[in-house]
């Protein structure tokens, strides 16, 4: 069994002049660098530019990169600012979709076809910090602190946020018509 070389061993590679590095952490992230994007933007060809304009900002900024701190948060924290700066540039919101896995029961799938759509039309409601928080948090599984590391917040800051989220995005899953 091959050992996978640690993330700061890579970036110490990489500010070498190692560029096998960089692309063993291309490898490592590109989907979840995808993923994220992609939830935050509900397109596919943007979350791609969006990836592929965060690890481009990484490379060209390993040098800040400071070893205290995990490389896969600072990677989030890059790629989530080239998403939220998409948003704004889009100056509307579009809604998200997501790719479905066929199930063998029709009426199941229907189902979750059904409350998927209305999770991501309620989420792609959202703003951009509230859905940035729930995204991090539920889809990408990061704790409270490595959210706050992403999103330069405070813990409290972070907690507070994803309750009010959570909290709009329960009364626009409770709205059938989705009026709110």
């Amino acid at each position: 069994m091959v050992e996978e070389e640690a993330d700061e061993a890579l970036v110490t590679r990489c500010r070498n002049g190692d560029g096998g590095g960089f692309a063993t952490l291309v490898g490592r992230y590109e989907r979840v660098i995808f993923n994220l994007a992609y939830r935050m933007l509900g397109d596919p060809d943007a979350a791609r530019d969006v990836a592929q304009a965060a690890f481009l900002k990484a490379l060209e900024n390993l040098h800040r990169f400071d070893s205290r701190f995990r490389f896969y948060s600072w990677l989030y924290r890059i790629a989530m600012n080239e998403a939220l700066d998409v948003i704004g540039h889009r100056g509307r919101q579009r809604e998200l979709t997501d790719v479905h896995l066929a199930d063998d029961d029709p009426a199941r799938d229907a189902q979750t076809a059904d409350l998927g759509e209305r999770v991501r039309g309620a989420l792609g409601a959202l703003t951009p910090d509230h859905r940035a928080v729930l995204v991090l948090r539920h889809y990408q599984d990061l704790s409270y602190e490595e959210i706050g590391r992403v999103l330069e917040l405070p813990d409290a800051t972070v907690k507070s946020r994803l309750f009010e989220a959570r909290e709009r995005l329960r009364v626009r899953l409770a709205d059938p018509a989705g009026e709110h």
